[in-house]
């Protein structure tokens, strides 16, 4: 069962701008780059459903994050159906993000109130998503199908529209804030904020600085 509201989840996601996605098939690993976010000043993570047993690390990493992380939102991505979903639901996830959208999802988020976040890559299948429940959609492979020109049109017929980018997101001040200028809720952030030479020589630093670089960028993009 999720540990933190709908609303507080959603209202996380928005404030802190940004959600690292990530996956490690080592649970020591993970646990030390969640703890790294977290000092970066994560409060959102998503670990991706993208390796064998991957439920099993998320298991352990969710125990984890309750005790040595408590303010840290853990969720689930890559989950392309329903009973996935479900079977995170009941591990604790607090939000599912997927690549696709998928309305079996939305039904089993809905009923335990829990944010279910899809890929979108056009402006029927944001709308579809929205009227599936969706508050938050992703714009993905956000690169790929028009970058922040495609949020900025999406929210000139659509303002009330909750974004997040992922793919083609990178930890420099040029690209947040063209997508935040654009119109994004938010980012998600993946290989560029985790170099492999980084997690190899576990210069765990490294990671937390990228995190509160990329979080002043974004703020400044936000004018805040």
């Amino acid at each position: 069962m999720a540990r933190f509201s709908k609303i507080h989840t959603l209202s996380t996601i928005a404030q802190t701008g940004m959600v690292p996605v990530f996956y490690n098939s080592d649970i020591e690993i993970s646990k030390q780059i969640l703890k790294a976010c977290y000092k970066g000043g994560v409060r959102a993570f998503e670990f991706t459903n993208r390796g064998d047993f991957a439920q099993e690390v998320f298991a352990q990493l969710i125990k984890y994050a309750s005790a040595e992380c408590p303010e840290m939102i853990l969720g689930v991505g890559s989950i392309i159906d329903a009973p996935t979903a479900a079977m995170y639901l009941q591990m604790g996830a607090n939000f599912i993000v997927g690549p696709l959208f998928n309305p079996e999802i939305s039904k089993v988020c809905n009923r335990r109130l829990v944010p279910y976040t899809p890929g979108c890559g056009s402006v029927s299948e944001i709308g579809f998503a929205q009227e599936s429940g969706c508050d938050l959609c992703k714009v993905f492979p956000g690169g790929n199908v028009g970058g922040p020109s495609f949020v900025k049109n999406i929210k000139a017929p659509m303002p009330w529209s909750m974004l997040m980018a992922t793919g083609g997101v990178e930890p420099t001040e040029e690209n947040l804030s063209a997508w935040f200028k654009a119109g994004v809720t938010c980012v998600g952030m993946g290989s560029n904020l985790f170099p492999a030479a980084v997690i190899k020589a576990g210069n765990w630093d490294i990671i937390t600085e990228k995190c509160s670089e990329s979080f002043e960028i974004i703020r400044k993009a936000r004018g805040f």
